[in-house]
């Protein structure tokens, strides 16, 4: 994307190591990935109640609440797919400047556009989490109602029947979220969080 010349990007008073100082714990952004019904939003929901029980600055970005607002204007081609995300990661980025845990719950299918959003914060502040979970227990648990049409083709663009995903090569964190139960993925994440110092 081009810049305008004329945008300068205003320096704040208060930077993100005092932020974090006045929070006790280092302000990154945990990216959950994974197909549809893999349990990316229950996962972040009840990562964010344990860190938020610790008093921590924290804040969930969802797929869905994001596209009631922000990203509105966007459908599910490939194209609107990796504006969706850019728009998301520059956003989380500015959460992560204000010293906030900021926990992103995105289908997110495509490597190269997760791999974007890493590029534009600090190393090791995008902390990669694969909720790992196989398609077939997704459908199970298909709660929406969108695998059925999706196969019957009354939603194209459809992650894992009409669409392609991309699992993670590497993430920071992997979660069975379709064999281990709930507490059991909140406290992998949060083992690391603790074991790299964040928290």
């Amino acid at each position: 994307m081009m810049k305008n010349k004329n945008i300068l990007w205003q320096q704040t008073l208060v930077n993100k190591s005092e932020r974090n100082l006045r929070s006790s714990h280092n302000s990154v952004l945990l990216w959950l990935t994974g197909f549809s019904g893999a349990g990316k939003s229950t996962l972040a929901h009840a990562i964010e109640r344990r860190l938020y029980e610790r008093n921590c600055a924290t804040f969930v970005l969802d797929g869905d609440n994001v596209r009631h607002g922000l990203c509105s204007d966007l459908g599910f081609s490939q194209q609107d797919r990796e504006e969706n995300i850019r728009r998301v990661g520059e956003m989380a980025k500015l959460f992560v400047e204000a010293g906030v845990i900021t926990i992103t719950a995105f289908i997110s299918p495509y490597i190269a556009d997760r791999e974007r959003v890493r590029s534009i914060l600090p190393v090791g502040e995008f902390i990669e989490i694969y909720c790992r979970c196989p398609l077939e227990v997704c459908e199970e648990r298909d709660v929406k109602g969108l695998y059925e049409k999706a196969r019957k083709g009354l939603i194209a663009d459809f992650t894992g029947i009409s669409s392609p995903y991309e699992p993670p090569v590497n993430p920071e964190i992997t979660v069975d979220t379709g064999t281990d139960d709930l507490d059991k993925c909140v406290g992998k994440v949060l083992e690391y969080l603790l074991q790299h110092q964040i928290i």
